[in-house]
């Protein structure tokens, strides 16, 4: 007849573990994306393919200037957008940590990954020959990052100081 295992050798799980661990394996499947789209496969040339004919689809008026013009730009809002969503995972990792010292400076430590993974971003696209470095995409990275981790930190003081303070109603 088999014993009931003992209490020690029981091994018990918080229940707030998973989900825990779940942000933090978001946060690095969303790295791994990023660097992904740091390959030739997502080159200026092999997004036009795609991007070119939609954008004749949807304005079949746009000359090869203003199409080259708003391929940039959507190709530059990637950046931002792309950024964006790796500071919304970090806040979430973050903030959810089990660790007080990550906990409380998430909006630091979001910060810094943001723009270490930017600039190592671009370091990786300065050996893919069909892709170019530049220290501006770097700079509209952070600022997409930098842009969500605001918006979270100042939601935080506004919902707090309205908290702290009442509504003076006269």
């Amino acid at each position: 007849m088999a014993k009931a295992p003992s209490e020690q050798n029981v091994i018990q799980l918080s229940p707030a573990a998973p989900p825990r661990v779940w942000h933090y394996a978001l946060l690095i499947l969303w790295m791994i994306f990023i660097s992904f789209a740091s390959t030739a496969e997502f080159s200026s040339v092999n997004t036009s393919r795609f991007i070119g004919p939609f954008l004749l689809w949807l304005f079949p008026g746009l000359s090869d200037s203003q199409m080259g013009a708003i391929h940039f730009l959507m190709r530059k809002a990637g950046h931002f957008s792309e950024y964006a969503v790796l500071a919304f995972l970090a806040r979430r990792a973050f903030a959810t940590s089990t660790s007080k010292f990550i906990r409380h400076r998430w909006f630091e430590l979001g910060l810094l990954l943001v723009t270490c993974y930017a600039l190592l971003d671009e370091f990786h696209q300065s050996f893919v020959p069909t892709r170019t470095a530049s220290i501006y995409d770097c700079a509209i990275d952070v600022m997409g990052g930098l842009t969500v981790l605001l918006i979270f930190k100042l939601s935080a003081l506004h919902f707090t100081d309205r908290k702290v303070r009442p509504l003076n109603r006269n």
